[in-house]
């Protein structure tokens, strides 16, 4: 029988309520003298070390947290087997397997982006400075850690995306090989020349200095519209970015319209024919109020 056991049965308290308060007494001492060793010596020398190794802040705490954690959990486990709970190693094991526990259910979210990030990293999909479209959006990558994928966007806005939501949805690469097809589609009017129109774009996208000649361009008839017949075009950039990608775009479609105008080749707009006339139900009536 320990001294508290003791002191409390003279007390007048019973052998085993005394026995359960001695115990959880010991835990406590056991737990508080640990706990505040460790914060008052552990922290500082790892703090130096962290300064020693110039890390930032935003390294450092995260660090700081979980050596925290380590002295909360060794104290725990020091106590157990001090508070006669059971042996340090037993305490130790069953701990563990309860913020194993506890852990990995408080944590899902966090794994899956963590493995994500692996997978990423190993398969490669997409690199730093790649141009990505996914789920609706599209950017810049900056930066890839295990946890998040940072992507800039073209409004100069920053999208922290987690890495489970890259892996698990279809994410576009455009740049990922060394060129890239654009296809455009030219509407002209059914009474224009096909075969000049032809001529046209494919003589304005081999004059374009950000075309490729191999794969040379082409146009394909592809669609009988209402309004107009469709010629769809299809050209090779080298090397492609989405600056690249827009300028050369751009500057494609413009030269292609410009010498339209110049060969009075048209590019209708949909419009309607309305058929039919006006029925008066009472032509008498009108003529009283004229």
């Amino acid at each position: 029988m320990g001294a508290i056991q003791q002191l409390l049965v003279d007390l007048g308290l019973g052998a085993g309520i005394a026995g359960s308060i001695e115990s959880i007494t010991l835990f406590i001492i056991a737990f508080m003298a640990i706990y505040v060793i460790g914060k008052r010596t552990i922290l500082p020398i790892a703090d130096r070390a962290f300064q020693r190794r110039d890390l930032d802040d935003h390294a450092r705490k995260p660090l700081a947290k979980i050596i925290s954690f380590g002295i909360v959990f060794v104290a725990i486990a020091v106590a157990f087997g001090f508070a006669g709970f059971g042996n340090f190693l037993s305490s130790l094991a069953t701990i563990a397997a309860a913020l194993a526990l506890a852990i990995g259910f408080a944590t899902q979210s966090t794994i899956s982006n963590f493995v994500s990030g692996v997978f990423i990293y190993a398969d490669k999909p997409f690199r730093i400075g790649d141009w990505i479209e996914w789920d609706g959006n599209s950017g810049i990558v900056e930066d890839i850690s295990l946890r998040v994928t940072r992507v800039r966007t073209f409004d100069n806005e920053i999208l922290t995306v987690p890495n489970s939501d890259l892996t698990s949805n279809v994410v576009k690469n455009p740049v990922a090989k060394d060129k890239l097809r654009l296809k455009f589609v030219f509407g002209i009017g059914y009474d224009d020349d096909i075969e000049k129109a032809t001529d046209i774009i494919v003589e304005e996208a081999e004059k374009l200095e950000g075309i490729m000649d191999d794969p040379a361009p082409s146009v394909r008839l592809t669609e009988l519209n209402d309004s107009d017949v469709g010629l769809q075009s299809r050209v090779w950039i080298s090397e492609p970015s989405r600056a690249d990608f827009i300028k050369t775009r751009g500057e494609f479609i413009t030269n292609v319209k410009a010498r339209f105008d110049e060969e009075g080749i048209d590019i209708p707009y949909p419009q309607r024919d309305l058929e039919g006339g006006i029925e008066l139900t009472n032509p008498a009536a009108v003529s009283a109020d004229d």
